[in-house]
């Protein structure tokens, strides 16, 4: 036998078997169906008789059963194990999901080798999966030189949805090593083959077949764990998200079953929200968000023009009072409806035209000042002296500097530079 018994034969959860050991909450036995947590996929869990088995795990060639508490059975008695079915049924649809998804990856993706899997269990309640998208999220990761952008992301969520309604057969079977590495169509990961050996001259391979009447297999790999019969059973899948795990890699994370029920939904929900909000037919939504992004930047660069303007009005009134301090000319004012950032270009135009110094104070969620000098005095002592009268901070270069949080109002800050 290649693997696990649990992964030969997947849609076992009942059987009776003897027990062989049992060393405190540890339990043994002749036989066991317990998927024990292998490249990716998680452990089973269950009972055997009326115990909760909370771990699972392989020692020395044996299944070991952790029980929740210590048993009242012994060695040589006659047990019932059950897995449980909910959690078994939705880490094969979600296992198969992923050789589906890698399947698409293998019609979209170039340089394409497989970077590793992960299912995370999910929360179960009432015997169902919780619906919740957040859910035991499946993750598997490309090794691939395509930038995976949202497109490609769309037309695997299509792909593999397309798979599953036409409920493709899934088989899984032993072949020679020798074999398994002459054939190209195999995806391997060295990381993930744990549990693909039985022997050394042996590897189990797990097909999505072909459609009826049809000759292109859909996706075949090296894989341990455990699958449903048809890609039918895998039900819904929903693509969430990529990220970049390391180099060369595409990370990509769906759902499938109730969570990923959820998600769909919410997406669609949303989109139904945005044709609704902008009144325009679900598949103008893209265009018509794009008009409205273009609209809003052309009110920006009016909103910016107007900044301009105002800011150079101020430095004109600016100019009609300019006051000599210590033999330099001094332009001091206060502008309102703008920013720091709004001035710092139009102050640093107006040194040496308007005065030697040039001075704006306003307010933008707390008082600041943005100072142009000449270099004498240099514009980042004009700013640090604000500090030392009025608290805040800031900083600069002789010739441009800018303050902010300043404990006066920008009117107390003006008239305090026009000092003579």
């Amino acid at each position: 036998m290649t693997g696990q018994l649990a992964a030969a034969e997947p849609y076992t959860t009942r059987w009776e078997a003897a027990v062989t050991a049992v060393d405190g909450r540890d339990v043994t036995l002749d036989t066991s169906y317990f998927y024990t947590e292998s490249g990716g996929q998680p452990s089973d869990r269950g009972r055997i008789d009326n115990y909760d088995v909370v771990e699972v795990r392989r020692e020395d060639g044996a299944v070991v059963h952790t029980l929740r508490e210590p048993p009242g059975f012994g060695v040589g008695d006659t047990v019932l194990g059950a897995v449980d079915r909910t959690r078994r049924r939705y880490h094969m649809r979600a296992h198969t999901a992923s050789h589906a998804l890698y399947g698409a990856g293998r019609r979209l993706l170039d340089d394409l080798g497989y970077g590793g899997f992960d299912i995370a269990s999910p929360s179960i309640e009432d015997g169902e999966v919780a619906p919740a998208p957040e859910n035991g999220k499946v993750r598997i990761d490309f090794r691939t030189s395509t930038d995976v952008d949202d497109e490609s992301l769309v037309e695997m969520e299509r792909l593999v949805n397309r798979v599953v309604w036409e409920d493709r057969e899934v088989s899984w079977t032993s072949i020679p090593l020798s074999e398994a590495r002459e054939r190209d169509e195999i995806a391997f990961n060295t990381k993930t083959e744990e549990g693909v050996f039985g022997s050394s001259d042996a590897v189990r391979i797990v097909t999505i077949g072909a459609p009826d009447g049809e000759d292109e297999r859909w996706d075949v790999a090296a894989c341990g764990g455990t699958h449903v019969r048809s890609t039918g059973e895998i039900g819904p899948v929903a693509v969430l998200d990529r990220s970049n795990p390391g180099e060369g890699l595409t990370r990509v994370e769906f759902s499938v079953g109730p969570p990923g029920i959820t998600r769909l939904a919410a997406e669609k929900g949303a989109i139904l929200d945005a044709s609704a909000a902008l009144g325009v037919p679900v598949e103008e939504v893209p265009d018509a968000v794009e008009r409205l992004l273009s609209e809003r930047d052309g009110l920006q660069d009016t909103v910016d023009g107007l900044q301009t303007r105002l800011v150079a009005a101020e430095l004109d009134g600016a100019a009609d009072e300019v006051v000599e301090r210590d033999g330099h000319t001094w332009a001091v004012d206060v502008v309102d409806g703008v920013g720091p950032n709004d001035v710092r270009d139009p102050v640093r135009e107006a040194v040496g035209d308007v005065a030697d110094v040039v001075a704006l104070a306003g307010r933008d969620g707390s008082t600041f000042v943005v100072v142009g000098s000449t270099g004498d005095p240099p514009a980042g002592e004009v700013v640090d002296d604000v500090g030392d009268e009025f608290g805040g901070g800031g900083g600069g270069s002789p010739s441009f500097a800018q303050g902010g949080g300043f404990d006066a109002s920008p009117d107390e800050i003006v008239e305090y530079l026009r000092r003579e």
